[in-house]
């Protein structure tokens, strides 16, 4: 009989507790599991997009989420699949229910809390997308997730029909219906007379209260203070009991009529206390004590001070911050090694003497048969050609040097040579020659390279090596369009994959965004496993790399669009270009309220563009131009 009346215990009482304690701890996962995701959401957020499976596949110290790889699926579903911020209420509910099991009471109506919760889900997160798709833009948290995004969306079911003001009205009727029927809601309850008659007739009964307990108990008399719509009223004694009771006298000063100004100047007189105590019944000591601040902090606002000034005020607080990090919020990436890319050759040129003495003969000997003579020729050996500069003698004109280009070809054997005539910057003439034994230029030696290591540019581009055997970098932000050209097998696709691995050496991904266009489907794909970071792409897209042609024209014309607004924040920040609008914001000189934002660099990369012209024609050249 015992056996079972402990049993019956345990299984109403006991059994419902840990049931309680269980769902508490799963509520509290799930809030420390979206909180942590929304404040590192730009960390995490990367890392979440291929559901679960993808999220297994990561080491636990990438994400930055508070309960790790469970929290940060949990945030990630919720947060961006569902509710957005609103997600919050989802543990709440569950709190609810487990502070009923564990103290055995329904302390909270479940069902009740259920309907108000699902209200405030379907308006709280159709609300919140509707505003943030047009006009809290610069916010890149979902704020009403996929379900605010479904109802009031720019893809969802209404928009496309009857825009911003439509859906802003329609949602605004059903609210109010729904806060009718369920909750008796009525306008009437907060107009101002009603508003006005209930503050007086509060006001008349606590006055008849508190007479009617100075009447019972005449000697206890308190300064009581009660608050009524945010108004601190102090109860003052009756004439009767103040013999022995501290009098408080307010000073009340009416301010004068000041145009029509929308901040007149407040002016507050403290109050005057006057103490009247019978000495010979109450010994006084006196005692120096510090003045008793008021219970309230009184803000002076000068009737001058125009709100237009709010901005210079914000402007300042800015300015007083620390530089802005933009690689803050991916503070956990790594560059890559070089150690992931492999030598090729000693980084030396190979110098034959004696091929370079008969090239150096061959030379003067072809001049002197054409009547041309030189002072002196010197030899600079690179990786693929050696150039010879030679100094003619007075009088010699230099076109007919250039003239003799063929023939020189011809005494030197060589597939080709071209003549610089005259060398930018000295008094010579060039004439470039193939070597015999070329140099491979290892990618490896040109980006661990001091010059490119401690280049400062914006988007340097380790090329490769000039003529003189030196590591050559330029500059893409100041071209700023590139076109490589040539035939068949000779590097240009060589070309591409050095600008794109140069920029992920050098550029963090919150500085840097490639587009890249591979027509031909198997040159850019290995760069597919970057998209997380490096890759941009259209919301409706599935693949980062775009290798259906007619997918190109919208891409472009989303480029264009891009353009347009970058313009209209660099004419609000009063900048000529992308490099001084990022360093006036890394400043905190700009102003996060008014739409402005760190701007990373959008790279577009197009394989095979004279198949993408011949194929998609007059559609993708209007915005190539404008890009261009």
């Amino acid at each position: 009989m015992a056996n079972n009346e402990m049993q019956s215990y345990f299984d109403k009482n006991k059994g419902s507790k840990v049931l309680g304690f269980g769902l508490l701890a799963l509520s509290l996962l799930l809030f420390f599991s979206i909180f942590s995701y929304i404040i590192y959401f730009r960390t995490d957020q990367s890392l979440a997009i291929g559901g679960w499976s993808e999220i297994k596949k990561i080491e636990y110290y990438q994400t930055q989420n508070w309960i790790n790889k469970i929290g940060l699926f949990f945030g990630y579903f919720f947060v961006d699949s569902l509710y957005g911020l609103f997600s919050f209420l989802v543990p709440y509910f569950l709190f609810i229910i487990s502070i009923n099991y564990i103290f055995q009471k329904r302390i909270f109506s479940i069902l009740k809390n259920l309907g108000n919760i699902l209200l405030t889900l379907f308006f709280g997160c159709s609300f919140a997308s509707l505003f943030q798709i047009n006009l809290l833009k610069f916010i890149n948290i979902p704020l009403g997730g996929a379900l605010g995004n479904y109802v009031a969306g720019k893809e969802g079911l209404l928009y496309s029909n009857i825009g911003f003001i439509g859906i802003l009205v329609l949602l605004s009727i059903m609210l109010w219906l729904v806060l009718t029927l369920l909750y008796d809601f009525n306008i009437q309850k907060f107009s101002f007379s009603n508003f006005t008659k209930k503050s007086n007739n509060t006001t008349d009964a606590f006055i008849a209260e508190n007479k009617k307990t100075e009447e019972e108990e005449p000697k206890k008399h308190y300064d009581t203070l009660f608050e009524m719509d945010n108004i601190e009223i102090a109860t003052i004694p009756s004439a009767e009991t103040s013999k022995n009771q501290p009098t408080i006298q307010f000073d009340i000063v009416e301010e004068e009529e000041i145009g029509e100004q929308e901040n007149p100047k407040i002016e507050i007189v403290a109050p005057s206390i006057e103490l009247d105590f019978d000495f010979e019944e109450h010994e006084i000591i006196e005692e120096e004590k510090p003045e008793e601040p008021l219970p309230f902090e009184l803000i002076e606002i000068a009737p001058e001070k125009e709100v237009s000034n709010a901005d210079e005020l914000i402007q300042e607080r800015f300015e007083n911050l620390p530089p802005y990090d933009p690689r803050k919020e991916l503070s956990m990436y790594q560059f890559p090694s070089i150690d992931l890319m492999e030598n090729h050759g000693n980084g030396k040129a190979i110098v034959d003497k004696d091929q370079l003495e008969q090239n150096k003969n061959q030379i003067i000997k072809t001049l002197n048969d054409f009547n041309i003579t030189i002072t002196s020729i010197r030899a600079t050996v690179g990786p693929t050609v050696t150039l010879y500069e030679i100094t003619p003698s007075a009088g010699v004109r230099i076109s007919k040097i250039k003239n003799l280009e063929d023939d020189i070809a011809l005494a030197l054997a060589a597939l080709g040579i071209r003549i610089i005539a005259p060398i930018p910057g000295k008094g010579t003439i060039g004439i470039e020659v193939p070597n015999i034994h070329k140099q491979i230029v290892s990618m490896k030696s040109v980006i661990q390279s001091e010059k490119f290591q401690s280049s400062t540019m914006e988007l340097p581009l380790a090329l490769g090596k000039n003529i003189s055997n030196e590591v050559f970098v330029a500059d893409l932000a100041k071209m700023p369009h590139l076109l490589m050209a040539g035939a068949t097998g000779k590097g240009k696709s060589v070309g591409i994959n050095s600008i794109l691995i140069s920029l992920l050496y050098k550029k963090h991904p919150s500085e840097l965004k490639f587009v890249l266009v591979d027509p031909k489907k198997v040159e850019l794909s290995i760069y597919s496993t970057i998209e997380k970071h490096y890759l941009a792409k259209l919301p409706n897209e599935e693949d980062a790399i775009i290798t259906d042609v007619r997918k190109v024209v919208n891409t472009l014309n989303s480029l264009c669009i891009e353009m347009d607004d970058r313009y209209d924040l660099l004419k609000k920040a009063q900048v000529r270009n992308l490099k001084e609008y990022n360093e006036k914001f890394v400043a905190r000189k700009l102003n996060p309220l008014n739409g402005h934002k760190f701007l990373p660099y959008f790279v577009l990369i197009i394989d095979e563009f004279a198949d993408l012209i011949m194929t998609a024609g007059k559609e993708v050249e209007l915005p190539i131009a404008r890009l261009a």
